[in-house]
């Protein structure tokens, strides 16, 4: 499902569209903006994944992958 909205922007930002309408990367305003969009949200999902990642301890996570290591506890297949 589509949903219009209403945006405000820079002259700049419009000339910018329309540029791109005119040499045919996109066919019209709104399929450029959806694409911009897009974009961001998928870098933002990148540097999400980033930002979490760089909490890790490395050293911890050594420990927590190791745990069990030689475990004959384990079922054999």
């Amino acid at each position: 499902m589509v949903q219009k909205i209403a945006v405000t922007l820079d002259q700049t930002t419009v000339a910018g569209l329309d540029c791109w309408v005119r040499e045919g990367k996109y066919p019209n305003r709104s399929r450029a903006l959806q694409a911009a969009v897009n974009l961001l949200m998928e870098r933002e999902k990148r540097t999400r994944l980033a930002r979490e990642l760089s909490k890790l301890n490395p050293r911890e996570e050594k420990r927590l992958a190791e745990e069990g290591l030689g475990d004959e506890s384990w079922p054999q297949y």
